[in-house]
């Protein structure tokens, strides 16, 4: 009796593996957000313009730098953000000055 006990063809492994299942996801879960959050966060700019947004608003920024043109795109951000507006021109961050 103690022998079949001790052996590990005994017990069915297929058994054990929903119980643990959610104990494990979880903190699993949580580290991955956490580390989500973590890679995305970037300090605050003291400089208006659009947000940074994992990667989203360089994109956008550049977009409308194409679909727009230089002129009509400066003068668009210039109306939404002020006079002195951080921007992202092809991966680069490009300030715009006007008034």
């Amino acid at each position: 009796m103690v022998l079949e006990t001790l052996n590990p063809m005994h017990y069915n492994i297929t058994s054990l593996v929903p119980d643990a299942m959610p104990v494990a996801t979880v903190p699993l879960l949580i580290l991955m957000c956490f580390l989500f959050l973590v890679w995305n966060y970037e300090e605050t700019s003291s400089i208006p313009g659009p947000g940074y947004c994992m990667g989203i608003g360089p994109l956008i920024s550049h977009g409308r730098f194409l679909w727009m043109g230089v002129g009509n795109a400066c003068n668009y951000y210039n109306k939404t953000y002020g006079e002195f507006v951080r921007v992202w021109i092809s991966g680069e961050e490009t300030f715009i000055i006007s008034k």
